[in-house]
């Protein structure tokens, strides 16, 4: 048992769950308390990252609920923790008295939470266990403001959509559990047998890509964007879209002992950190661009695990946290006071409040992975080890690297133009965000010595992955000269006009994302809803006929019974009864006294008998 790790997963979700249980009896004192538990958790997220607790319960007959914190997991606590800290603070600002906030924060902290007990999971059971939790919970933010049908519609979308993809986390527990019945520990799921080995990594793969929107279910996190901005702040940054990628991580050996989940890990991110580049590029509203640039940069992660790259990965994921966060939060700022979401109407946003602004331009800027901010130094770190393994993930690496300047400066471009005002009536951006953000903006530029010699090997050997490939200098000029080329050719680009260098088809393409949720609707939704309908119509037209047939059937039975066969057997014991009573009467003759005189005849007849014997004699 380890108090430390438990009090880390459970502080925060008994305290959400009380304050979500509370109601609008605790919105006042819901984001102090709130916050004062994401400052608790971040003390003990760091102490359990230095002292790598682990902890067991007894749960299921053979299948114990695990809990450790080693290095991968240790990077991961003290992010997440970290982040809901800053966005919980933001939050407290922005919600004002009206909203349900003892709701909202207290679904915020169990979100966090079962992040923590994901990432710290050893055990199938305790990570389906925080896996399901993160999944209802984002439900539960996404259509917070549920009288709005469109929000509720668009939690609806991104629950089912990943809940599909879970499936392939069962699929992976059935598998495991079939090849060697025991723990199901992650670490030992890469010394399954064939053919579990590979139904257990296909399981994974299917899950993971769900869960952090890669292709083929990107869309979801589209829909998603109907959430509050501190939700998908939050959702985006350390938690739920970023645990398929920490599992790709977590369970690298089974990867590579399979034989192809490696290489396909590796595309499927190379794949999706172009493709959804090109679609945040097309993007003219702000959220939008956002969450299509999360599906990209998490794709570097994907690929990073599926290279091998674990280190580069970790660096991927805090550096992306960190920044990607402080633009939910900063666009969320923003969004308040022009009320509108088109980057075209918010021309000005960021010299309005210039100190929101420019910490929106260090995130943005870390984002395009210009030097000396970590998303740049993360990148090379990953894209070394995709190197080692050919020259062509390596240039899918480098070409969504030089999208990812693209859309970021081409939200630049938009927010320093002085070319608009806020629409009359909306309320300016709160002062109290700007330490939050300011923090967030500090920890873009912090994160960047970690790509270096020293502190990266010491990066390494905590996760321990001494083997990551290192970057050569070449690596990391080369991706900075393209991420300045690039950015400088979007600064200069005339977003602003109609004039555009792609078709009118792929522009659209791009804008309604790839055509995925559309694809989705015809390739599964629909055929699925025809077929419900179809076995609905065999339940209306078949099988309630047939039931009520035989209803029929069974009542005329009944009447044919009662008309024929009753009427027999009353018959039948009628005429037993009959018989019974001539038997009986018959059988009291003997019985009415006249037995005695039968007697009395015979010994008096046999007396006489005996004498006339006796005289003749």
């Amino acid at each position: 048992m380890s108090p430390l790790l438990w009090t880390l997963v459970g502080l925060p979700l008994a305290c959400g769950v009380l304050l979500a249980g509370a109601g609008r009896r605790a919105d006042r004192c819901a984001p102090g308390v709130a916050v004062t538990v994401a400052a608790a958790a971040l003390g003990l997220a760091v102490t359990a990252a230095l002292r790598h607790p682990a902890a067991t319960a007894p749960l299921l007959d053979g299948l114990p609920l695990g809990l450790a914190v080693d290095g991968l997991s240790g990077i991961l606590v003290v992010t997440v923790t970290a982040v809901t800290l800053a966005v919980l603070l933001c939050s407290a600002v922005e919600f004002g008295v009206e909203e349900a906030r003892a709701r909202f924060f207290g679904l915020m902290l169990v979100f966090a939470g079962s992040m923590l007990v994901t990432v710290t999971a050893t055990t199938l059971p305790a990570l389906l266990m925080g896996w399901e939790v993160m999944g209802a919970t984002s439900w539960a933010l996404i259509g917070f403001w549920w009288r709005d049908p469109v929000r509720t519609a668009a939690a609806g979308t991104a629950f089912l959509v990943t809940r599909t993809a879970d499936l392939g986390l069962y699929l992976a527990a059935g598998a495991a559990l079939a090849a060697a019945p025991g723990p199901l520990t992650l670490d030992a799921l890469a010394g399954a047998e064939e053919p579990w080995r590979s139904f257990v990594t296909a399981g994974i793969l299917v899950a993971a890509l769900g869960k952090s929107a890669q292709l083929p279910f990107s869309y979801w996190l589209s829909r998603a964007m109907q959430g509050p901005s501190p939700v998908s702040a939050l959702l985006h940054s350390a938690t739920m879209v970023v645990a398929g990628a920490y599992l790709l991580l977590r369970t690298g050996p089974l990867l590579d002992a399979s034989g192809w989940g490696a290489d396909t890990a590796a595309w499927a991110g190379a794949v999706t950190a172009v493709a959804l580049g090109l679609v945040a590029v097309a993007q003219g509203d702000v959220k939008q661009l956002l969450a299509a640039s999360t599906c990209a940069q998490i794709g570097y992660m994907v690929l990073a695990a599926g290279v091998g790259a674990r280190t580069g990965g970790a660096l991927q994921l805090m550096a992306h946290a960190a920044a990607k966060s402080l633009l939910f939060l900063v666009a969320g700022a923003w969004l308040t006071a022009w009320s509108t979401r088109l980057l075209a109407e918010l021309r000005g946003a960021a010299r309005a409040r210039r100190a929101v602004g420019v910490v929106g331009t260090v995130g943005a800027l870390s984002l395009a992975g210009l030097p000396p901010l970590s998303l740049w130094a993360a990148k090379d770190v990953l894209l070394a080890g995709a190197l080692e393994e050919g020259v062509p993930l390596y240039v899918a690496g480098l070409v969504a690297a030089v999208l990812s300047a693209v859309y970021s400066v081409k939200i630049l471009w938009f927010v320093w133009r002085p070319l608009a005002a806020p629409a009359e009536g909306t309320r300016p951006t709160p002062s109290g965000v700007v330490p939050p953000l300011a923090l967030l903006a500090l920890a873009c530029v912090a994160l960047t010595p970690v790509a270096f010699p020293p502190v990266r090997d010491a990066l390494a050997s905590y996760l321990g992955s001494a083997d990551q490939p290192e970057p050569h200098v070449w690596e990391f000029a080369l991706s900075g000269a393209l991420a300045f080329g690039a950015a400088a050719l979007a600064w200069t680009w005339p977003w602003g006009t109609r004039t555009v260098a792609a078709p009118a088809r792929a522009r659209r393409l791009c804008r309604e994302w790839l055509g995925l949720e559309r694809a989705a609707h015809v390739l599964l939704v629909s055929p699925t809803l025809r077929l419900a309908r179809a076995a609905a119509a065999f339940d209306d037209r078949v099988l309630d006929r047939a039931v009520d047939a035989t209803a029929t059937g069974a009542l005329r039975l009944a009447r044919w019974t009662d008309r024929f066969t009753e009427a027999a057997m009353d018959a039948a014991v009628e005429g037993l009864a009959t018989a019974s009573r001539d038997l009986g009467r018959r059988a009291r003759r003997p019985q009415t006294g006249l037995l005695h005189q039968y007697l009395a005849q015979a010994v008096a007849a046999f007396s006489v008998l005996a004498v006339v014997l006796v005289l003749v004699r």
